[in-house]
């Protein structure tokens, strides 16, 4: 295989050669679950998960965790403004963020561990930390020696001198030196806290990733990924730790997806401009928004607005179209049995063009035009005066298999259709039928105020989003 990753470690595409000949072994930082995810949570939840599918789909057994922090600063914030401890904040909102990914199309991680479920293992890493003379307690912190660690820097590609200009000692830190990072928390009065060596405390961030991931993947891991604001200090601290701990090159491919922009700003909620996915996929089907995150290349900044959006659905609703077209034609029509070399041809040449797009550190962009292009090229087999049903299975066998790869469903959000939407419709196909054209009409204005668009083709009546 010739599958190409850009790792942010190098600054360089490399041919991706796992340790462990056809098994993947994938980190994915997850999220802190102090709320509903937003859509820059969304974004590193889509990509890595495609990325875990196409691996899939070229044959690799992929092993993927992906974390949830479920105790830190801002749950017990939260915890402290609901009146609800920390561990019922953290299991609502893990059930909620199971609920919106899954409306996203991504699968669950192989293992989801949690923080609070590893602290043991958490503490024993922080202790071979100080004994290696790694770390070092002060007034119940624990804090990492940061230039005790020859590499440092090495991920961000900043020197040690040009990280020192920008750190400040906290109100409270006693450190031996700014850049010093806390490995695990003393515990303030009324806060969640567990007993350890250094007396009630909690662990910083940085270390449950490392502890985590090694219990999980071992001492070292083929991809490690998260957002790109995660590169400095969480991965780059990730690092410094696992590395001193066993001496071994802590991930060989490190993998950064880029920011998300509001209509062109910064999100933020001190803009107002903060969109969660949980209320807006109540608003639109949740394949668009996917579709719309897999149009630009993970590396790259994108821009999300209303526009946007609707030219995302407007382009799945196009190849929905194509293959329900296809379909139809197959069900109600009489096919020809003959083979049809070119077309045949030209749809494997069609597949062959989307691995090697993907292949090329997983350029959904490109794969999406390469599905447009299928979908042109099945319009105009569709115009054909006859057609083969051999030929229509490679089409929409061709449609399924980019749809895998890219977590993408050829059918409309069925929640999104109610009842009385499919009481009309059939009321509708009826009016027609006895040639009630007025109620027909009348129906046809109903749905219209529904937002639900009819055509109707020489194949029967269909329906799509206005």
């Amino acid at each position: 295989m010739s599958i190409k990753i850009y790792n942010t470690l190098t600054r360089s595409k490399e041919l991706f050669v796992p340790q462990v000949e056809g098994k993947v072994s994938m980190y994915v930082c997850g999220p802190t679950v102090y709320n509903y995810i937003h859509i820059g949570n969304a974004r590193p939840a889509i990509v890595y998960d495609t990325v875990r599918k196409y691996l899939e789909f070229r044959g690799y057994d992929v092993h993927f965790v992906s974390n949830f922090t479920d105790v830190d600063d801002k749950l017990i914030r939260a915890a402290n403004e609901l009146g609800e401890d920390v561990p019922t904040i953290a299991e609502r909102f893990i059930a909620a963020y199971h609920e919106d990914v899954s409306a996203l199309g991504c699968k669950k991680a192989d293992v989801h561990p949690r923080v609070t479920e590893n602290i043991d293992i958490i503490i024993e890493f922080v202790e071979t930390l100080i004994e290696k003379g790694f770390a070092y307690e002060s007034s119940g912190d624990v804090y990492y020696r940061t230039r005790k660690f020859e590499g440092y820097g090495k991920l961000s590609h900043q020197s040690i001198e040009d990280l020192k200009s920008g750190v400040r000692i906290e109100v409270g830190e006693k450190k031996e030196d700014p850049l010093d990072f806390v490995l695990w928390k003393a515990a303030k009065e009324g806060e969640i806290a567990w007993d350890s060596p250094w007396g009630q405390g909690r662990p910083g961030w940085h270390i449950e990733c490392s502890a985590m991931a090694r219990k999980y993947l071992g001492d070292t891991i083929d991809i490690h990924a998260g957002g790109q604001d995660l590169a400095f200090p969480h991965h780059e601290n990730e690092i410094a730790q696992s590395e001193a701990l066993t001496g071994k090159q802590f991930a060989k491919y490190w993998m950064h997806n880029g920011y998300i922009n509001i209509n062109n700003e910064k999100m933020s909620k001190s803009l107002g401009n903060f969109v969660l996915v949980h209320d807006i996929i109540k608003q639109i089907d949740p394949q668009v928004l996917r579709f719309f995150m897999l149009s630009v290349h993970y590396r790259n900044p994108i821009n999300f607005s209303q526009e946007l959006l609707e030219g995302a659905k407007a382009g799945l609703d196009r190849i929905r179209t194509t293959i329900m077209n296809l379909r139809h034609r197959k069900e109600s029509s009489v096919n020809l049995e003959t083979v049809e070399t070119t077309w045949l041809k030209n749809i494997e040449d069609s597949k062959q063009q989307l691995i090697a797009r993907m292949d090329d550190d997983f350029n959904t962009a490109d794969g999406i035009s390469v599905l447009f292009d299928v979908s042109k090229q099945a319009n105009l087999y569709l115009l054909e005066a006859t057609t083969s049903t051999e030929t229509i299975d490679a089409f929409l066998d061709l449609f399924d298999q980019i749809g895998h790869v890219l977590g993408l469903t050829w059918e409309e959000d069925s929640k999104l259709l109610d009842e009385e939407i499919e009481q009309l419709l059939e009321e509708r196909i009826q009016a027609r039928k006895d040639r009630n054209f007025a109620r027909a009409d009348e129906i046809r204005d109903l749905l219209k105020e529904k937002n639900i668009v009819l055509e109707d083709t020489a194949q029967g009546t269909r329906w799509k989003r206005g």
